[in-house]
C-alpha cells in the first residue's frame, strides 16, 4: 500500500510547477503569474486547517476555510439521535435510514447542501469523492451502505458510514491509506469494535475516529487498540501533522 502522505497534494504541485520549470520559453509575467499560483496551493494545503467535530449518530461535520462537509447527517426523523443543526456545502449520505440521510437538516433557508449519495464518482468545488457500495443491517434491515473515499483540503478521509460487512470492494483495500478514517464502532447491524480495530490496522489509518458508539463499545474499541485516550471536543489538523503517525486513535465528544 502506498504510504505517502501527500500523494493527493504533491501530484498538484507537481503539475504546476511543471509549468513553468519545464516549457522554456515563458515571459516573466506568465512565469511569476504561475509562481504565485503554486505559492497559493502551497499555502492552502500546509497552511489552512481542517476542523473535525461530531455530533452524535454517525455525524462528523469537516470544514476547511468557507467549506463545510457532513457526513451522515441525523434526520429529524430518527428515534436515537438528534437531528443535525449546522449548515454544509456538502452531505454525503451512506444509507438511507434517518439516522443518517438527513440532508435537508444541512441545509439554511435558500442554501442547500449539494447531496452525495450512493456509489459513484464526484467532484464539487474542490472536493473529489468516490463512493463504493458494501452491505450493513443497521436498524435490523439489510441496506445497501455507500463507503467514501473523499479528498479535502489535501487530505484524504474515508468514511464508513454504518459498515457491517468486511467485504468490501478491491478498489478500497487496495487505496492509499487513509489520513482519517471515520469507523462504526457499535450500532445494530454495524462493526463491532474489534472488527473495526482490524479494519483499521489493515488499511493503514493514520487517524482513526470512531462513530456509533455508546461507553461499551468505546470502552472495547479503545481496549483493542491499546490506546487510553480522553474525548476532546474538535479534532484540528493540516496535511504535516499526519506525517509518523499509524491507527492515532481520537474520541470526539458531542
Amino acid at each position: 500500500m502506498n504510504t505517502n502522505k501527500f500523494t493527493f497534494a504533491s501530484s498538484r504541485m507537481r503539475t504546476m510547477l511543471g509549468r513553468f520549470l519545464e516549457v522554456p520559453n515563458l515571459d516573466t509575467l506568465h512565469l511569476k503569474r504561475e509562481r504565485a499560483r503554486c505559492c497559493e496551493w502551497i499555502v492552502t494545503v500546509y497552511c489552512i486547517r481542517m476542523i473535525l467535530t461530531f455530533h452524535g449518530g454517525a455525524c462528523i461535520r469537516a470544514s476547511a476555510g468557507e467549506t463545510a462537509l457532513v457526513f451522515g447527517p441525523v434526520s429529524k426523523k430518527s428515534k436515537d439521535f438528534k437531528p443535525t443543526n449546522f449548515g454544509a456545502d456538502v452531505a454525503f449520505i451512506p444509507l438511507d435510514h434517518p439516522d443518517m440521510n438527513g440532508a435537508e437538516e444541512a441545509g439554511r433557508g435558500e442554501k442547500q447542501p449539494f447531496v452525495i449519495s450512493g456509489p459513484g464518482e464526484y467532484e464539487v468545488k474542490d472536493i473529489t469523492a468516490t463512493g463504493f457500495p458494501s452491505g450493513s443491517k443497521y436498524g435490523g434491515e439489510a441496506h445497501t451502505n455507500t463507503v467514501y473515499s473523499v479528498h479535502f483540503d489535501g487530505l484524504s478521509i474515508m468514511y464508513l458510514g454504518a459498515l457491517g460487512d468486511l467485504d468490501l470492494p478491491s478498489e478500497v483495500l487496495e487505496m492509499d491509506a487513509p489520513d482519517v478514517l471515520i469507523v462504526p464502532i457499535g450500532g445494530s447491524g454495524a462493526l463491532s469494535p474489534a472488527e473495526a480495530q482490524k479494519f483499521a490496522v489493515k488499511i493503514e489509518a493514520k487517524i482513526v475516529i470512531p462513530v456509533l458508539y455508546d461507553d461499551k463499545t468505546l470502552k472495547q474499541f479503545l481496549k483493542e487498540a491499546g490506546e487510553d485516550v480522553k474525548p476532546v471536543e474538535k479534532l484540528t489538523l493540516k496535511p504535516r501533522d499526519i506525517v509518523g503517525k499509524e491507527s492515532e486513535v481520537v474520541v470526539l465528544s458531542h
